[in-house]
């Protein structure tokens, strides 16, 4: 549904940062199974409209004092 979404919010020429877990990210977060995305597999979500422009990853310090790697997707509508 999210991807639906922005496929219909942005317009051609358009920018889409996305961030999720990365490969090495947590496998639940609050009790919930998790999605864990590298850069390939996330924007095959979006589809070949969606140019993927540059990734990045973080690890992430929680208050818990776990740490948590996300994934940064930087991608242009074509």
């Amino acid at each position: 549904m999210y991807v639906r979404q922005v496929v219909r919010a942005v317009k051609s020429r358009g920018h889409v940062i996305v961030s999720t877990f990365g490969p090495e990210g947590p496998t639940e977060c609050s009790g919930l199974d998790a999605m864990r995305y590298d850069a390939t597999s996330l924007h095959g979500e979006f589809g070949a409209r969606f140019r993927l422009v540059e990734s990045s990853k973080e690890l992430h310090q929680t208050p818990f004092g776990t740490t948590q790697q996300f994934l940064y997707c930087y991608c242009r509508v074509e």
